[in-house]
Formats: C-alpha cells, sequence, structure tokens
C-alpha cells in the first residue's frame, strides 16, 4: 500500500488545500432539525444517529475542498456504544467520500496493549487463526510517545505494514502544555525538542516518495516559535496543527510549520467549521452545510495566503 504521507500530500496538492475537518460532535452543535428526526429513540441511540447524520452532511459540504477528516474519539466514547458505532460509519462514509481519516485518539501505552490500539485502528483483528479485519481502520491515529519507544513500536510496524501514519504529540497547543513540555534537560534544550529528535529518528524509514514520512507531529498553532525550531528539528515529519481559529490559532502561525517549499503541515479546524452557522444570522440552522463551505472555503485562502506570506511570496 502506498505511504501514507504520500497520499494525503497528493490529496492536499490536488484540492490546494491544508486542512483537516476536525468532527469532535457535540449534541448543542448539531441542529434541531436533525435532532427531531430521532426523539422517540433511546438517548444513545438519538445520539449516535443524530451525530453520523450531521458528520455525513458536513463531509458532502466540503467534498472536493478539504482532504481529509480528524474525528476526536472523546466526542464519540461520551455517548457509549451508540457514538463509537458513529464513529466506526463515519469513517466509512469519510472514505466512501475519499477523505483520509485521522483518528485522534492520543492513545498511550505499552507492549501487548500498544498492539491492540494499533489493530484497532489502524491494523486488523484477528478473529481466529485463518481470519482477521479491519475494524475501525482509520488511516492515522495520534499517538502520545512520552512512554518511549516500546509504547510507539507497535504503532510503526502496522504503519510499514498497512500504510498506514501516525501523528505523536510533540508540542500540543493547551495553555498548560509548557508545565511539562518545556521543562529544560540536562543540556538545556526542552523536552519537546527532544521528542521531535525521536520523530525525526523513529519516522526515518518511512520516508515516502515525497520526502515526508509517515511518522508525524501534533505541533500546536499557537506556538508559532516553536514551531519553526521544530520544523527544522523534523525535516521529513508531516505536522498536524491544531489549535486554528475557535482555539486562537492564526494562519501566520500555523503557516510556520510548512517548509520551506510550502508543503509538510495540514491544519486542523473542528468548531469553526462544523458550528460556522451559528454565527450567521443570514442562514436558518438547517442551512450549516451552506455555512460549512464557505468557511472552509475562506479558511482555505486565509491559510494559503499566511504560507505565502511565510515565503515571502
Amino acid at each position: 500500500m502506498k505511504n501514507f504521507a504520500d497520499r494525503l500530500l497528493a490529496q492536499m496538492k490536488k484540492m490546494e488545500s491544508p486542512i483537516v475537518m476536525g468532527l469532535d460532535p457535540l449534541l448543542s452543535y448539531i441542529p434541531e432539525g436533525i435532532l427531531s428526526k430521532y426523539q422517540k429513540e433511546t438517548p444513545e441511540i438519538a445520539a449516535g444517529e443524530a451525530i453520523y447524520e450531521f458528520n455525513c452532511l458536513l463531509m458532502d459540504s466540503v467534498e472536493g475542498v478539504i482532504p481529509a477528516i480528524k474525528p476526536q474519539l472523546a466526542y464519540y466514547e461520551m455517548y457509549g456504544l451508540s457514538g463509537l458505532r458513529a464513529f466506526s460509519r463515519t469513517v466509512a462514509y469519510a472514505k466512501k467520500k475519499d477523505f483520509l481519516v485521522i483518528a485522534d485518539g492520543k492513545r498511550n501505552d505499552i507492549g501487548s496493549t500498544a498492539e491492540a490500539y494499533a489493530a484497532a485502528f489502524l491494523g486488523e483483528t484477528r478473529w481466529s487463526e485463518s481470519s482477521s479485519t479491519a475494524v475501525f481502520d482509520a488511516d492515522a491515529l495520534t499517538v502520545n510517545a512520552y512512554l518511549g519507544i516500546d509504547g510507539i513500536q507497535p504503532f510503526l510496524d502496522v504503519c510499514r505494514e498497512k500504510g498506514k501514519g501516525i501523528f505523536i504529540l510533540v508540542r500540543t497547543s493547551n495553555p498548560s502544555a509548557g508545565d511539562l513540555q518545556d521543562v529544560l534537560l540536562e543540556n538545556k534544550r526542552p523536552l519537546y525538542e527532544h521528542m521531535a529528535e525521536k520523530v525525526h529518528t523513529w519516522g526515518l524509514d518511512l520516508v515516502g516518495e515525497s520526502g515526508f514520512s509517515s511518522v508525524g507531529a501534533v505541533v500546536g498553532a499557537t506556538w508559532p516559535q516553536q514551531a519553526s525550531t521544530l520544523r527544522k528539528i523534523m525535516p521529513h515529519a508531516l505536522v498536524l496543527v491544531p489549535g486554528y481559529g475557535a482555539q486562537g490559532g492564526s494562519a501566520d502561525s500555523a503557516a510556520k510549520n510548512f517548509d520551506e517549499n510550502g508543503e509538510g503541515a495540514i491544519v486542523n479546524a473542528s468548531r469553526s467549521l462544523m458550528c460556522a452557522y451559528k454565527k450567521r444570522e443570514d442562514l436558518k440552522p438547517m442551512d450549516f452545510q451552506k455555512a460549512t463551505f464557505e468557511e472552509a472555503v475562506r479558511m482555505k485562502k486565509d491559510l494559503n495566503d499566511g504560507i505565502a506570506r511565510m515565503l515571502g511570496k
């Protein structure tokens, strides 16, 4: 199977769009016109059905404009088995629509437990000696590597075998990230730079024809100064950039994660796309697809302009 980084970059170039749409559903995000369809169901079933319908309509609205989606698993797990079923159905629908899927689970464990996570989200689950199938079958997964290589190796193995990808937390966008990630080591370098070096090393034998590795990094758009340094430490890493839009990150700060050719990063937006209709007094709630499409087009231009400024164009 083709290298994940190559597949993602090809989609981004085709659409001239460095965007991944986060699908982090809360029931309060979903228009009443969808929620009311399922009011006769149990709350759990109603939630799952409404989330799935909303996700599908959101994807329909940005098909051809946004190359990838990023469902955050916590927003599905909180709705129980029905929520997880909505996640699984969302992944399947996304693949049918030719979106790449980054499952945002930030999984973190060691040994056989890490192998189980890797099998569940990226590889295959073995049912018997002669039978195995993909369960969630995402294209990539976010992972936490602060347990070391024995917690990452099972994911690397599946990436190599199945053409999948991982994004490792390096410098996150949350306000208190610096409490741990900025701690200085004996060599006076911050911990997040040491993690970036590990990401670079772990990903070297998964570099594709594009020059980028299927072992990527998560670097928040709210930390542009660190992003510039990390881009140099990880020249082959795809960078997943959260924090744009609702979390305060700008196009100019997000652009620091791209390389000298304006490549190598993808910027996430969740609420600003999912809830775009809530800022539009000229639209009714059930016109949310129009609002999401127009926000995606605006975001695409904003980010491409930011990248151009970073490159001095």
